[in-house]
């Protein structure tokens, strides 16, 4: 991976981390309302990739697969940042969503039914299944849900910040573990299987779409209303 001259190889490294970069961007696009493009969160992050190659000091003792990580993820976020690309109706319909979740499962005290969210609504399913679409799956733990308040923290930060600052960190805590487990076994079975594929697996959406024979947009569709699930769930954690 270095040239005669002991510098890295540019060309030989940015052919092996492209796979890095696309999958760093299939994880937040996943993350993200359906208007942010996958190709460009790629372009992006290959303008990340080409400035870690150019910063990189091995002397600093980080690995450069780390060291790239950073800096193709803030790539991709600054890039997001300059944009105004999630609207407050957006972020609205995402807690409309776990608000009618909750209270149609409170009230049936099972699973509900997508026809059943819809109807909480006022929707009609395929209208319903439309803002899924739009919304997109999120966090499962917002920093805002550990004591904050409302939009104290800035959306994008919540969704796509650097790992070590990531909420989900928080998960390591065993109680709220145990009610994440428990709440992710209530799910159906099929929203079961598609985070299962997701968290521990690590597929993308398009992959998982692949396993299950549905179109990626259906994928996005379920992965968005397990979370809107999970997180009317673990409210009281």
């Amino acid at each position: 991976m270095y040239t005669a001259k002991g510098q890295l190889d540019r060309e030989h490294m940015i052919r092996q981390y492209v796979p890095l970069v696309r999958r760093l961007a299939h994880h937040m696009i996943a993350k993200l309302p359906a208007n942010v493009e996958l190709d460009d969160l790629i372009q992006v992050g290959m303008i990340g990739l080409s400035e870690a190659l150019t910063r990189y000091e091995a002397a600093q003792g980080v690995q450069f697969e780390t060291f790239a990580t950073q800096r193709i993820r803030g790539a991709m976020i600054d890039e997001l940042r300059e944009g105004d690309w999630m609207s407050r109706g957006s972020r609205k319909s995402q807690k409309d969503i776990e608000r009618a979740v909750q209270r149609v499962e409170q009230r049936l005290g099972r699973s509900a039914k997508e026809s059943e969210i819809a109807a909480e609504l006022g929707m009609a399913l395929g209208e319903y299944q439309e803002l899924l679409d739009k919304v997109r799956g999120t966090q499962l733990v917002y920093l805002e849900d550990m004591g904050g308040g409302e939009d104290t923290e800035g959306f994008l930060d919540r969704h796509t910040g650097d790992t070590e600052a990531d909420p989900l960190n928080l998960l390591r805590n065993d109680r709220l573990r145990s009610a994440l487990v428990e709440a992710i076994k209530s799910l159906p079975e099929r929203e079961q299987y598609i985070m299962s594929m997701y968290y521990e697996k690590d597929l993308n959406l398009k992959e998982i779409a692949a396993v299950l024979g549905v179109t990626e947009s259906r994928v996005c569709q379920l992965h968005s209303q397990s979370v809107a699930r999970l997180r009317a769930k673990m409210r009281a954690h």
